[in-house]
């Protein structure tokens, strides 16, 4: 049985099927050592490149579709790998054989909060294009004076320099002074879009996290830079809102016990990766030399050292 090259490359992640069929137009596509042309089909048992790149593929009757929620802290940024050496949102994510984590959408460096990944490239080009409005709530909070009348123009409608954009919903939840919080909802995912609306009102965002993608919350109890799998309902939502058929297998074990030593495991992972991470020197103050004299012999015998860990 046979399948459209554009379809292959969808489902391992390389792309929408429209982003696909220019990359074939281009000739960067091969299958077996032939450019591939548009209209061509493969078994998935051929190899297939992407700017000369092996590209991992699989039956779509092999892969499970699974979902991660994880809780991106500012100062990550949503690639794969950065040229100037930042940490990575991928850095953190549980490693895979035979597939792959693909991001649904970006969240900027600064910005923190719930980001998704599926090992499904169909499910995630489908959750990022705006034709299925799929509402992303942030909570920002901002400095600056703030008026009703702002309010509703953002309500309403301002023009950007990639066209008019406004906020779904917009709810004052608190602070005082020239420091307020808000929560709002877009149903589309344009690049620093919150940001740039409260700008074009002269006022600046001063924090924004993202708190829900559709009806997706940020796990309770998530640490930063933590990860949890959805469980199968809250999968076969995301797909039923993109129009594709409901998955059958879970990799996530549903024994209600076994949550508090899931959120454990997660605590320590995160403390294990930024151990690691400042144990290579990246992004890390230079250690502190060993106090000297008799503060600096130690914990005394039967006595245990207390470590304050920030998460």
């Amino acid at each position: 049985m046979t399948e459209k090259l554009q379809k292959v490359l969808a489902r391992a992640g390389k792309g929408s099927r429209r982003e696909i069929e220019g990359l074939i137009s281009q000739g960067r596509v091969s299958v077996n050592g032939k450019v591939a042309v548009l209209g061509d089909r493969v078994t998935g048992s051929e190899q297939i490149r992407v700017d000369g790149h092996l590209v991992e593929t699989q039956a779509e009757s092999d892969i499970v579709c699974r979902v991660l929620a994880y809780h991106k802290p500012e100062g990550e940024v949503s690639t794969r790998k950065d040229p100037e050496g930042r940490p990575t949102v991928f850095d953190r994510l549980p490693r895979l054989q035979g597939a792959r984590w693909v991001a649904v959408g970006r969240l900027d460096v600064n910005t923190s909060g719930l980001l998704l990944f599926t090992t499904d490239g169909e499910l995630a080009n489908r959750l990022m294009h705006p034709r299925h409005e799929i509402d992303r709530e942030y909570a920002v909070r901002v400095f600056g004076e703030v008026d009703e009348a702002m309010l509703q123009r953002l309500r309403k409608g301002v023009m950007l320099e990639d066209g008019e954009a406004r906020f779904e919903t917009l709810k004052y939840t608190g602070g005082e002074g020239m420091n307020l919080w808000f929560h709002v909802t877009l149903k589309e995912g344009r690049n620093r879009e919150v940001r740039r609306l409260w700008e074009s009102q002269g006022v600046q965002v001063s924090r924004l996290m993202r708190v829900r993608y559709g009806k997706i919350e940020m796990p309770k109890n998530l640490p930063r830079g933590g990860w949890a799998e959805l469980p199968l309902d809250q999968v076969n939502y995301l797909r039923k809102e993109v129009g594709l058929a409901p998955e059958q297998e879970s990799k996530v074990d549903v024994n209600a016990a076994d949550r508090f030593k899931q959120v454990a495991r997660i605590r320590k992972a995160v403390r294990k990766h930024n151990t690691r991470v400042k144990g290579t020197g990246t992004g890390a103050a230079p250690k502190k030399p060993a106090p000297t004299g008799s503060r600096g012999q130690g914990p005394k015998p039967g006595q245990r050292q207390k470590r304050k860990t920030r998460l």
